[in-house]
């Protein structure tokens, strides 16, 4: 078991390293391509990497008769407005990567792990006190990392806030439709949705070549099969083996990555506020994935 648990974590860890390193993908993919030009290829790489995998554990799944029933027509009435609402999110936080760090956009993205069990309570979920704790910790490190000296908002940073929102509605949605559609297709539909409206949004909005799209192929098959397709495929074999809130906590050092990133290949830097700032959003998110003594459950 410990083995198991020990490669549960390292898989984790590979996972938050992988998204983390994506942030600087996204900003790399935007040199050539517009930001909903490069959602829309990134997310149909997405589905393309996805797809094998799917038909890959159907067919295990056939072998050792092991076929689950699920709720297709759920799916399918509320997989595309799922999709929707992480075309939101994945829009705002690309948008707003045109005017941001990487590094803030990891952290201010990592703060829907606080949103999520605060918008819960209007789903008659209960919070902890720790959720409350870490997140005033969260908004204090949000305002060292956002706001500048003159007291104005980066306008990256509001977007990005933007999307933490949406990313907290759309797990909500997830944790929901989970138990009882088929998570690969949910995941399927929701990418395939994401790629469909970004494509209508870059097609009105922005100009596509075939130039500019050969040009972000690292950053496009990075984000699109790696933090995509291999990503979420090594998040489901690890959350098999390890709880939900331990993987949480684990899967948060996304920001941390971000960060990493940001410094090591676009050479960003952050100042002491910015460095306050990421800490106490770290910690924020930290203290807010602590599990009751007794009861072992997230906020």
């Amino acid at each position: 078991m410990k083995t198991k648990a020990l490669r549960a974590d390292l898989l984790l860890l590979l996972v938050s390293a992988i998204w983390g390193f994506a942030f600087v993908a996204q900003i790399k993919g935007m040199d050539h391509l517009g930001p909903f030009s490069f959602n829309a290829v990134r997310f149909a790489f997405g589905v393309i990497s996805l797809l094998p995998v799917y038909f890959l554990l159907e067919n295990v799944a056939q072998k050792k008769s092991k076929v689950k029933k699920y709720d297709n027509d759920l799916l399918f009435k509320w997989g595309p407005l799922t999709g929707v609402v992480l075309f939101l999110a994945s829009s705002f936080q690309q948008v707003g990567l045109l005017y941001t760090t990487a590094g803030n956009s990891g952290f201010i993205t990592g703060f829907y792990i606080i949103l999520v069990p605060i918008l819960g309570i209007g789903l008659g979920h209960t919070t902890r006190p720790a959720t409350w704790i870490g997140g005033a910790f969260a908004l204090a490190g949000l305002y060292f990392l956002t706001v500048k000296d003159d007291l104005s908002l980066n306008k990256g940073d509001l977007l990005t806030m933007g999307s933490a929102l949406m990313y907290a509605i759309q797990i909500l949605l997830i944790g929901w439709l989970a138990r009882n559609v088929h998570p690969l297709r949910l995941s399927l539909v929701q990418f395939s949705m994401v790629a469909l409206c970004s494509l209508l949004v870059a097609l009105a909005t922005e100009v596509i070549t075939l130039d500019a799209i050969a040009q972000s192929m690292g950053p496009l098959l990075f984000t699109g099969v790696l933090s995509t397709g291999v990503a979420f495929t090594l998040q489901t074999i690890a959350q098999k083996d390890a709880a939900s809130s331990h993987a949480a906590i684990i899967m948060s050092l996304e920001a941390v990555f971000a960060v990493i990133g940001g410094w090591l290949l676009l050479n960003e830097q952050l100042g002491t506020a910015g460095i306050l700032g990421c800490t106490l959003m770290m910690v924020g998110m930290l203290l807010s994935q602590l599990r009751r003594k007794n009861a072992g459950q997230l906020g």
